[in-house]
């Protein structure tokens, strides 16, 4: 037994070489396993304990049997007569410690033994792994493509396999076996926290991915991604210095993967262009971050306190002529530009826009010079129709209190005569019969909605 137990030791050093377990949790799951092994052979409720002896080089297992007057449970008792082979004088309450023959275990027993030990080690190893891969979430690191299961690629890390779902892809970008795949750890997850995920979409699906591609290893899921706003952020600190160094700082990044990305810049130092620093000498440093994401165009922008000027810079490469904020509390904005500009600032199938707008916060609205002196001038016929209408306003004087600042005809009824007189060409005798005529128009629309509702009840 000795020359196998010294045999079991030098295995266990391997594995602990090999798989970077402790010898100390690797010979506590020998001991389980011999344990669990000879209780096939004992019975379930039989008090076994296993030990193995690195010095010794030996494997020792004992089984303690408490001693009564009459036996019911031959599993864990002995009866006085039986004890005195391994007691002087035994007694009725006394604890026999039986030696075993771990040579004398059946074969299903061994091989019991040898399933449980697999398993534990597994276990011991993906816990290590996991270990080793959570802290280095955000770390980009380089693989080789394994194999493909459905949509997702599994990715040879060398110690374990990570997936790059579907979702985490770009989209034009087209891999074969052996390809080599540089990505960025989005997530390490382990099957507690499969089990933990929530109504959380994207952690929902890299929990499909890992099941498509799960046979059996139950984890841990090393998750890459090519996808992600902080993959371009790493590929930006290694082209860019400054970057690094804290003197440029990465604000926000929108990303439409393989197409098109916005990046936010600001720098601490004045004398320092952000956006010039990204670009590098002839376009150098963002043309390596460019090619390593196949061609996707990238759109610096300047960050400022300002918020109509963040505005303007997020429809880059577009140029805006002002922006007009609709609502601060809702985040609304008209961004206008020249005729030329329109197509650019909204991109293909709205691409430039949308990403303005997530890059922002803002729900944008882009409008050509065009668009914009169209729009005011339907604003301008309505108000003067509607002043028209109105008794005692031709149309002549319609264009004159609307171009003075006159925009419903509810504003005239509450005019004074002293007011509305300083208008060019308005006396006060006019006046007086416009606001007159104001004030019945107004009383006149506010019986229309009463007389249909009388009408709606007879009815």
């Amino acid at each position: 037994m000795e020359g196998t137990a010294k045999d079991l030791i030098l295995a266990l050093e391997g594995l602990e070489r090999e798989k970077n377990i402790r010898r100390e949790d690797i010979l506590k799951t020998i001991e389980d396993a011999l344990v669990s092994a000879l209780r096939k052979n004992l019975g379930k409720t039989a008090q076994i304990s296993a030990k193995i002896d690195v010095e010794q080089g030996s494997v020792k297992a004992f089984q303690t049997l408490n001693v009564v007057d009459f036996v019911t449970n031959p599993e864990t008792e002995i009866d006085v007569q039986g004890a005195k082979k391994y007691l002087k004088n035994p007694k009725t309450g006394d604890v026999a410690t039986l030696t075993l023959e771990v040579e004398d275990f059946s074969r299903i027993a061994a091989q019991i033994a040898k399933q449980v030990l697999i398993q534990k080690v597994r276990g011991i190893e993906r816990d290590n792994f996991y270990k080793e891969f959570k802290p280095r979430e955000g770390e980009v690191i380089t693989g080789s493509v394994r194999r493909f299961s459905d949509r997702d690629i599994i990715v040879d890390l060398g110690k374990i396999e990570a997936i790059l779902p579907y979702c985490e892809q770009i989209r034009k970008e087209r891999y074969t076996t052996g390809s080599r795949v540089k990505a960025i750890i989005a997530k390490v997850l382990n099957q507690n926290d499969l089990a933990n995920i929530g109504d959380d979409p994207t952690l929902g699906r890299y929990k499909s991915a890992a099941f498509r591609m799960d046979k059996g290893q139950r984890g841990p899921y090393v998750i890459l991604s090519r996808a992600n706003g902080k993959f371009l952020e790493e590929l930006f600190k290694v082209e860019v210095p400054e970057i690094n160094e804290g003197i440029v700082e990465i604000k926000k990044i929108e990303r439409d993967p393989g197409f098109r990305a916005k990046v936010m810049v600001s720098s601490i130092d004045n004398k320092i262009d952000p956006i010039g620093t990204c670009v590098g000498m002839r376009g150098i440093r963002i043309r390596a971050v460019m090619n390593e994401l196949s061609g996707e165009r990238i759109d610096l922008i300047n960050y400022s306190d300002d918020i109509s000027t963040v505005l303007m810079n997020a429809i880059a490469p577009a140029k805006a002529n002002f922006v007009k904020i609709d609502s601060v509390a809702d985040k609304k904005a008209t961004i206008i530009v020249p005729d030329d500009q329109l197509a650019i600032a909204i991109g293909k199938d709205w691409q430039n826009i949308k990403l303005a707008c997530r890059l922002t916060g803002w729900e944008l609205d882009v409008k050509s010079e065009s668009q914009k002196a169209k729009a005011e001038k339907a604003a301008t016929d309505a108000i003067q129709d509607l002043f028209a209408g109105v008794e005692g306003i031709g149309p002549k004087m319609a264009e004159v209190l609307q171009k003075s600042g006159f925009t419903s005809v509810e504003q005239l009824a509450a005019a004074t005569p002293e007011h509305l007189s300083t208008v060019q060409g308005i006396g006060e005798k006019t006046a007086a019969k416009i606001i007159e005529g104001a004030k019945k128009f107004v009383a006149s629309q506010s019986e229309q909605p009463q007389e249909a509702a009388d009408d709606q009840e007879n009815a």
